[in-house]
């Protein structure tokens, strides 16, 4: 018997391998895949400016990066006692004016690096919805906890959305001519914002996806971009609260496990499983911890395992244990 209904995932034309360098921007999500990614020793960034939520302020930082538009005081401001943008997560703002900038400037350059020498770019959307700054009339990435009145909030369209990943693709290729795309919506559920209204922006980033894929022509060398079901696994495969964590909204450990599980069937190179369980068995050797650090047997296994990490080093440099 059959007691779950699996999403059937087309095999990626661009699989993943040891050899790619991977940048992960958007939501908590990406944050959790950014994770594994580091466990198994990929090459990859995640988020240098902090966890973004919705599709057009991404757009926008990523504008910024790519053309090199050095923020300013003009972009900063002062509130509770630290200086913050609305263009980037409170994670970096700073008491000293000074090197809050010069620390979002040096973050600009070297993003911009690493854009140029990412194989693949994976997006997670969280949200449709944004707030409004209503001086500036700008879409903000984060509130840094100013007054709600400031804001208006508004659901982005479908329309917009998809401007906003055309331009995103965009800007990274004329950078970077190579770049390969995975796009993908967060599972986590955005209750705050209401169910039915959560049901809406997951359904507008969805369509926006949708319609800027191709899928009519994926057997064509120019497909550079794809979709990843994150959030339908979670809805359809894992339909159950046991797979949320304690707040019932974001994905648990085993949906995390699971959900990566699937993309590694279909989005990473088979040729690098064998090294990814290479590098799993690695990690959780050192994880182990022994009653008798200094007895012989612990030692001989340490040596063993250090061994494996200078072979692999070996083969794969960027490694770090």
């Amino acid at each position: 018997m059959q007691f779950r209904t699996p999403i059937p995932i087309l095999e990626s034309i661009f699989p993943i391998d040891y050899n790619s360098k991977i940048m992960s921007v958007g939501s908590c999500f990406a944050v959790n895949m950014a994770e594994k990614w580091d466990n198994f020793k990929f090459q990859n960034s995640c988020n240098p400016f902090g966890i973004i939520f919705n599709p057009v302020s991404i757009e926008k930082l990523v504008e910024r990066i790519v053309n090199k538009r050095m923020f300013t005081e003009s972009d900063i401001f002062f509130h509770n006692d630290l200086w913050h943008c609305f263009e980037i997560h409170s994670e970096l703002s700073n008491p000293d004016k000074e090197a809050f900038l010069h620390s979002l400037n040096q973050l600009i350059h070297s993003t911009n690096q690493q854009i140029t020498e990412a194989t693949h770019f994976l997006f997670t959307y969280g949200t449709a919805w944004v707030y409004r700054n209503i001086e500036s009339k700008q879409i903000v990435a984060n509130c840094h906890k100013v007054p709600q009145k400031q804001f208006t909030k508004e659901l982005v369209s479908i329309e917009r959305i998809q401007t906003a990943i055309q331009n995103t693709i965009r800007l990274i290729q004329s950078i970077n001519p190579a770049a390969k795309f995975i796009f993908t919506v967060s599972p986590v559920r955005h209750i705050k914002d209401g169910f039915v209204e959560n049901t809406l922006s997951k359904s507008h980033l969805i369509s926006a996806i949708h319609s800027t894929h191709p899928d009519s022509y994926r057997d064509s060398q120019l497909i550079t971009y794809n979709y990843f079901p994150s959030y339908e696994i979670m809805m359809d495969e894992l339909r159950d609260y046991r797979f949320y964590a304690e707040d019932m909204l974001h994905p648990s450990q085993v949906a995390i496990d699971y959900i990566w599980q699937r993309f590694k069937e279909t989005s990473i190179s088979k040729t690098a499983f064998a090294i990814m369980d290479e590098v799993e068995g690695i990690q959780k050797g050192l994880s182990h911890r022994p009653f008798n650090q200094q007895s012989e047997s612990h030692q001989k296994f340490i040596a063993k395992l250090q061994i494996r990490i200078t072979k692999l080093h070996s083969e794969y440099p960027f490694m770090k244990f």
